[in-house]
């Protein structure tokens, strides 16, 4: 039998045919809705350097409800086809403790992505690569951005190698400094800065 697709229902901001893959939709974060599958991603080992390990499923919610409020920053979860695949968050570098680690340019949008555990069948070639297609063509062309930064852990390797072929340029090694506010508490991280230019990605 097969499985119902993902938030059919839910408006996609963004929807690629991805060859050999299928079609990715990037829809717009429900915080409820979503808690299920983004706690079981963010909860794994994994995923340490998004500091929510150890969060509640109350807790995520909260986390993502507090993010809907803000003009600058944006969560969305990727389905391929009807599958969730990735949570990808977008935000204003001026906006985040990345603008202290490098000279934010005009045109400039951070990207933040966490991929879904390979499947029962094990990784798929090519996968991540296609994903990171359909979200470099909403971010740069959908959105008219010029340029993507992302600051993955810098202890990475695989993630930042996925950048590089992508096309990623890649930047200083920065250490994202504490924020302890209120509504938000964020660790001293370390990450690896990489930068992809539209010209580069699409040769315009």
């Amino acid at each position: 039998m097969t499985a119902e697709p993902y938030a059919p229902a839910r408006r996609a901001v963004h929807e690629q045919v991805v060859e050999g893959f299928g079609t990715v939709r990037i829809l717009p974060l429900d915080p409820a809705a979503d808690v299920d599958v983004v706690h079981g991603w963010v909860s794994e080992e994994r995923a340490a350097f998004w500091g929510m390990n150890g969060l509640t499923k109350e807790q995520v919610v909260e986390v993502y409800a507090h993010l809907n409020t803000l003009d600058t920053h944006h969560a969305f979860l990727a389905v391929e086809d009807g599958e969730p695949v990735a949570l990808f968050q977008t935000y204003e570098p001026e906006a985040d403790r990345v603008s202290e680690c490098y000279q934010v340019e005009p045109g400039d949008i951070g990207v933040h992505l966490l991929l879904a555990p390979a499947g029962s069948g094990g990784g798929r070639p090519g996968w991540s690569a296609a994903l990171l297609t359909a979200f470099t063509s909403f971010v740069l062309v959908g959105l008219d951005r010029r340029r993507i930064v992302v600051d993955p852990d810098e202890r990475n390797t695989k993630a930042i190698a996925r950048f590089v072929r992508q096309g990623f340029v890649p930047g200083p090694r920065v250490v994202l400094p504490e924020i302890d506010l209120p509504d938000v508490y964020l660790p001293e991280k370390r990450a690896q800065l990489a930068f992809l230019t539209r010209e580069t990605a699409f040769g315009k």
